[in-house]
């Protein structure tokens, strides 16, 4: 498959509207992979991706979805097969990225119920049961990317309760790829180290001190932007990475080596 193949390509990136889904889904778009982003809140920030993608000549659609609320699902699965059919001329994508999160932190013996049960229907059970009511709609030979953290492989106190649902996300990815094997489906993760977005309140992006600290701990000796996640995104999805199947790939600079 070349290049030249992917403009044919669509891809389904939740949590596109910003942040490192923004990067991903506007890297995508410069391989000519056709584009649709989900939002939670931020509507106009997801429609000015959307023509952005567009004035490049690119093509992208936005729609809202809340991955927590499985209820959700049905309108969100509808309203997504008619842009399907109505922008992209399908009634199949190649493309599901997982990416919707939240920074939600707290020491182990601290981090209350509530907290526990965000983190795990928006960064577990939501795109378990997403991905499975998306399977009958991703074409056959087409490819999932889990976003996990490099938290799963070096511990920082405060983190472990995220850093463990990302952890039921890299096994359940393995799984994945056992059992779509049959399809020509791959699936892989991509595990970032500290970013400076907005995520989790900003503390990486708008903290000196602590990025400070991290690059002190990273290789190449700073923190990651988004686009050095979004640029993996994209290649993890690109024609030559066909091959990679079942496994964590991390982005993180050489963190905590």
């Amino acid at each position: 498959m070349t290049e030249t193949a992917q403009t044919s390509k669509i891809a389904l990136m939740t949590g596109g509207s910003r942040g490192l889904g923004k990067s991903g889904a506007l890297h995508l778009a410069a391989q000519g992979v056709g584009v649709v982003i989900t939002y939670r809140s931020s509507a106009d920030e997801a429609e000015a991706i959307v023509e952005q993608i567009r004035t490049e000549g690119g093509r992208a659609v936005a729609l809202s979805l809340d991955v927590a609320e499985l209820e959700q699902f049905d309108g969100f699965i509808a309203r997504f097969q008619q842009v399907l059919q109505d922008q992209f001329q399908r009634d199949t994508f190649d493309f599901l990225v997982n990416n919707a999160g939240v920074g939600i932190y707290g020491p182990l013996a601290e981090l209350d119920e509530e907290k526990f049960d965000a983190l795990m229907h928006i960064h577990f059970k939501g795109p378990f049961f997403l991905t499975q009511r998306l399977l009958p709609l991703i074409a056959d030979g087409g490819r999932i990317l889990n976003i996990s953290t490099g938290l799963t492989r070096f511990s920082f106190p405060g983190y472990g309760t995220y850093a463990s649902m990302k952890g039921a996300v890299e096994v359940w990815t393995r799984y994945l790829a056992k059992e779509l094997g049959p399809r020509g489906i791959a699936a892989n993760v991509l595990a970032p180290g500290a970013i400076a977005t907005d995520f989790g309140g900003g503390a990486v992006r708008d903290t000196p001190e602590l990025q400070q600290q991290l690059a002190a701990h990273t290789a190449l000796g700073r923190v990651g932007e988004a686009d050095d996640i979004g640029a993996m995104m994209a290649s993890l999805l690109h024609p030559n990475s066909y091959w990679v199947n079942g496994q964590r790939i991390e982005a993180s600079g050489g963190m905590q080596l």
